[in-house]
């Protein structure tokens, strides 16, 4: 039974409530065999994990799990004391931005030879699966999926009589989409947020034009051509007065409930999957999710993005005993519906299609949209190198200078281009 130490179960405080009553719930008895899983949390997630632990050893009564969790910030202090002291966790959670690190660290071991084996996720979606893989091995199964979506006012395209194919639609379509739903409001909605600073909206149009942002060895392969006809593109918008006031648009990170699709001021915006429920939360008109626009005859923008993974490490002892748990993790019935979606949307179509009666609408529409974009999406791109906050930041600046008409966007680009190119060669 669950091995709950005072030590595992007060790394959060807030699931140390929820941690302890489990512990009494299940006593700890000796096991022939153990394990150890470690993961980033927060109270939610810390429950529904202590509570997958005591279901799996309900199954497997001769293995014996000892779950550790602690916050984000001091989850990669813990991790690398753990790798540089060869005692790392047999399980552990893993960031994209840090996979191919501790890769490099030889700290984690492929799970190539286990699938089909213990690890049975032949038909788990393939770009999911595909974004732990280094080097062409797989040493992160993916275990919650997000990706960029348009997260629409339903009312309003319906008043405005407006049916894009969501799916299909282009930069052409989205302004049109724009103007109808303006024009229908008088102006009261307009037809969209100003994406202009929005750097996730940036990266999308390169990827169309056939770029990445950035190459493999960690340097800018965007152009000025880029960055200057994105910043035309919304430009252009503005000038017509279709998209959200620019004072509102220079706010950096607002908080959802001050994005325009929740305060009705724009019918469309850039977000992500899994903040499709937190958005329906905040408003009455029902929602709808539909794909980044494409250009004409242009390339997939968006992908999908693994939330986290999970990985074998370098240390692990009892390697059967932890496929076991991670092949359960992915595949059985009674432990993903105690998952549910709180880590992202599951990689399995036989997962999701069981999770879907249980579901609230707007979950369902996110299971919906995942499904759909599944063939329509570009492969994930390499892990932001270093520097790349600081890249963020000066586009951020650079753009603001473009919406408040203070430089052309051709300017802007050759200065971002430039600035960006600089920040990456200081952080090598």
């Amino acid at each position: 039974m669950a091995d709950f130490t005072r030590r595992d179960l007060l790394r959060t405080a807030g699931a140390a409530a929820a941690a302890l009553s489990l512990a009494h719930a299940v006593p700890a008895r000796a096991a022939d065999r153990a394990i150890r899983l470690f993961w980033w949390g927060n109270p939610d997630r810390d429950k529904r994990t202590f509570e997958v632990i005591r279901s799996f050893q309900e199954s497997h009564p001769g293995i014996q799990v000892s779950g550790e969790t602690i916050g984000w910030s001091d989850y990669w202090t813990k991790m690398a004391t753990q790798t540089a002291g060869r005692n790392m966790p047999d399980l552990v959670q893993m960031d994209y931005r840090y996979l191919f690190e501790y890769v490099r660290r030889g700290a984690l071991k492929p799970l190539d030879d286990h699938i089909g084996k213990s690890l049975m996720i032949g038909t788990f979606d393939k770009a999911a699966v595909d974004g732990g893989r280094v080097d062409g091995k797989l040493y992160a199964l993916n275990i919650g999926s997000n990706s960029q979506v348009m997260v629409y006012n339903a009312k309003a395209f319906e008043a405005a009589g407006v049916k894009p194919d969501i799916y299909a639609w282009t930069y052409d379509d989205y302004a049109r989409v724009c103007e109808a739903v303006t024009a229908k409001s008088g102006g009261r909605m307009k037809g969209s947020d100003d994406l202009s600073l929005n750097i996730d909206m940036l990266e999308a149009w390169i990827r169309q034009n056939g770029r990445e942002f950035y190459d493999a060895d960690g340097k800018v392969a965007a152009t000025v051509e880029d960055a200057a006809t994105f910043w035309q593109y919304w430009a252009g918008l503005r000038k017509a007065g279709v998209v959200r006031d620019k004072n509102k648009t220079v706010l950096v990170s607002p908080p959802l409930s001050e994005t325009g699709i929740v305060t009705g001021e724009a019918a469309i915006g850039q977000h992500w999957s899994n903040q499709l429920v937190g958005i329906q939360a905040l408003m009455k008109d029902p929602i709808g999710a539909a794909m980044v626009p494409f250009m004409q005859n242009g390339k997939p923008g968006q992908f999908i993005k693994p939330s986290q993974f999970l990985s074998l490490s370098r240390d692990a002892k009892d390697v059967e005993a932890a496929m076991l748990l991670l092949n359960g993790w992915v595949t059985d019935p009674k432990l993903t519906a105690i998952l549910g979606m709180e880590r992202g949307i599951p990689c399995s179509p036989q997962v999701r299609a069981a999770l879907k009666p249980s579901l609230k609408p707007v979950e369902a529409l996110s299971i919906d949209f995942f499904q759909a974009i599944q063939d329509k999406v570009a492969p994930l791109p390499p892990p932001p190198p270093k520097g790349a906050g600081e890249v963020r930041e000066a586009f951020t600046r650079i753009g603001t200078e473009v919406v408040l008409d203070r430089t052309s966007p051709r300017q802007a680009a050759d200065m971002f281009i430039d600035e960006a190119g600089s920040i990456l060669e200081r952080a090598l």
